[in-house]
């Protein structure tokens, strides 16, 4: 039996998107399916060091492991109209070289942040404490994501929305990018294909059984919010757009790379569909 590890973020949506297998709803014949969840800029630091095969990523940080990982095309979370908060503390006027706590340096939110406040100081920490160093004056404002952009302190306004960020840099409305996952290029490529088909039909099997598979993932306290609340950020982060990869989601990605390559974060200047799995040749393994 052949043992893969897939790592994912704690949150909500990695959480619901990979249980269907965990749960034995999904499996592939001849693996086993093991998991492993960490913040997301520590899978981010993981994937610089190549710790893991498949392994959820922000979109920001793919081009900087391109050559030893590719892109997979399921499991991906984009914003629609939302996506992370930049809040400080109500009435605050923010300096031009405010502090700003980002949940990492490889995240998506932290390459939009710095084009757009370029004499901002960044500090990073866990996404988990980031409200609590707003609330306490450790820093002027802080990016907040995940479910936190739904449940955080009243005492707390909203400087800036990620999203309306992301509008004015791509010049256009396109969905926004923000984490997707990716598999070692080393893994022989009838294991990859067979990987990614899995990991798709898993993410369609969980949001076909939405209601059921929340309702487990509460039972069994691995959710961070309630019901109501999880169901509103399923329908942000985990939905239809969330099981496979769409052109305009590609131009997305190919946009927060040019992005990035002009403001000098990135040597080369990337396009996303040139670093998926071949998965045309399973065709041709069939035929």
């Amino acid at each position: 039996m052949n043992k893969t590890l897939v790592a994912h973020s704690p949150d909500a949506d990695d959480i619901f998107m990979y249980y269907a297998i965990k749960l034995g709803w999904v499996d592939l014949h001849g693996t086993k399916f093991d998991n492993l969840a960490a913040d997301i800029e520590t899978l981010n630091q993981a994937t610089l060091k190549g710790e893991y095969d498949i392994c959820a990523i922000s979109f920001a940080l793919y081009p900087f492991v391109k050559n030893d990982f590719a892109l997979l095309k399921t499991a991906v979370s984009f914003g629609d109209g939302y996506g992370p908060k930049l809040v400080k503390k109500k009435g605050v006027k923010l300096k031009r070289n405010f502090k700003i706590a980002l949940s990492g340096e490889y995240t998506t939110n932290a390459l939009l942040f710095k084009i757009k406040y370029p004499e901002a100081r960044v500090t990073y920490m866990n996404f988990l404490d980031i409200e609590g160093a707003v609330l306490d004056g450790t820093v002027d404002a802080g990016a907040l994501i995940h479910e936190s952009i739904l449940t955080y302190d009243q005492s707390l306004e909203v400087e800036a929305e990620l999203w309306d960020i992301w509008q004015e840099l791509a010049g256009k409305e396109l969905p926004l990018p923000l984490g997707g996952m990716c598999l070692r290029r080393s893994i022989p490529l009838n294991k990859a294909i067979d990987y990614e088909n899995t990991l798709i039909k898993a993410v369609k099997v969980a949001n076909d059984n939405k209601l059921l598979l929340s309702k487990m993932l509460l039972e069994r306290d691995l959710i961070r919010v309630d019901h109501d609340t999880l169901q509103t950020y399923l329908g942000l982060y985990a939905n239809d757009d969330s099981i496979e990869l769409s052109p305009l989601q590609y131009q997305a990605l190919d946009k927060l790379y040019s992005l990035g390559f002009e403001h000098g974060f990135y040597d080369d200047l990337i396009k996303s569909q040139d670093y998926l799995i071949p998965s045309e040749y399973e065709d041709l393994r069939n035929s």
